[in-house]
């Protein structure tokens, strides 16, 4: 089974006051909307658990209702940490999950056929992660503005989400952070830790995450939102 985790618990600072960015109107749909679609549109997506903050498990129902989501298993609370939710959300799946795919709500720009395609990686390589490469020359400060050096930018990329893993690589990878106290901003980097290999499935079309109010304009635009 293939299940899918879509993380809609952050704090959404960077958007200003105590906005929720998943629950913003994107067009006439809310933000959250247009990922839970898609991901129950992808034929190769069997199960989703949805994560929310505690206080908004009451308007992510509505959501869920609203926009058809059969294949919705569960939505529950979400941590403090981005690690916390999805561990939230890992205990949650069903139990014949063999392939987990994280994803964060405020990507609204998914597409099905990246969803699939992390998800063909993940079966051959044990993870595959939307990733796109870095078209910019990169400078390294170390103190105010000032350039201590340049990194190769043919070997630097940008990691996005879907990220996709087999379930026993991504649990082992979650122990581990528990046991040893660590912290991790992406589960990549929690498999990382492991020493195992992480595989990156290019994202050819824009998968921006909706971090400021300009990018809703943005999203909308690439979404054909009026």
């Amino acid at each position: 089974m293939n299940s899918a985790i879509i993380v809609a618990a952050g704090r959404s600072e960077r958007m200003g006051g105590k906005m929720d960015k998943a629950f913003l109107s994107l067009g006439s749909h809310p933000v959250l909307a247009y990922s839970l679609r898609v991901f129950q549109e992808c034929s190769d997506i069997d199960s989703i658990v949805l994560v929310v903050r505690r206080e908004q498990q009451i308007a992510a129902k509505s959501v869920v209702k609203l926009f058809g989501i059969a294949k919705l298993r569960a939505i529950v609370a979400g941590g403090t940490l981005r690690q916390a939710s999805v561990e939230q959300g890992m205990q949650a799946l069903d139990p014949d999950t063999r392939i987990v795919c994280v994803h964060d709500a405020a990507r609204p720009c998914v597409t099905s056929a990246l969803i699939s395609e992390t998800i063909k990686s993940a079966k051959r390589h044990g993870s595959g992660v939307a990733a796109t490469r870095i078209t910019d020359t990169v400078k390294i400060v170390e103190r105010g503005q000032v350039v201590a050096s340049t990194l190769d930018r043919s070997k630097v990329w940008t990691v996005q989400t879907p990220q996709t893993f087999r379930f026993e690589l991504l649990r082992r990878a979650f122990d581990e952070l528990s046991s040893s106290g660590g912290e991790v901003t992406d589960e990549s980097s929690a498999v990382e830790r492991l020493g195992e290999n992480v595989h990156l499935v290019q994202s050819l079309l824009p998968n921006i995450k909706i971090t400021t109010p300009d990018d809703l304009q943005v999203a909308a635009a690439l979404l054909g939102i009026q």
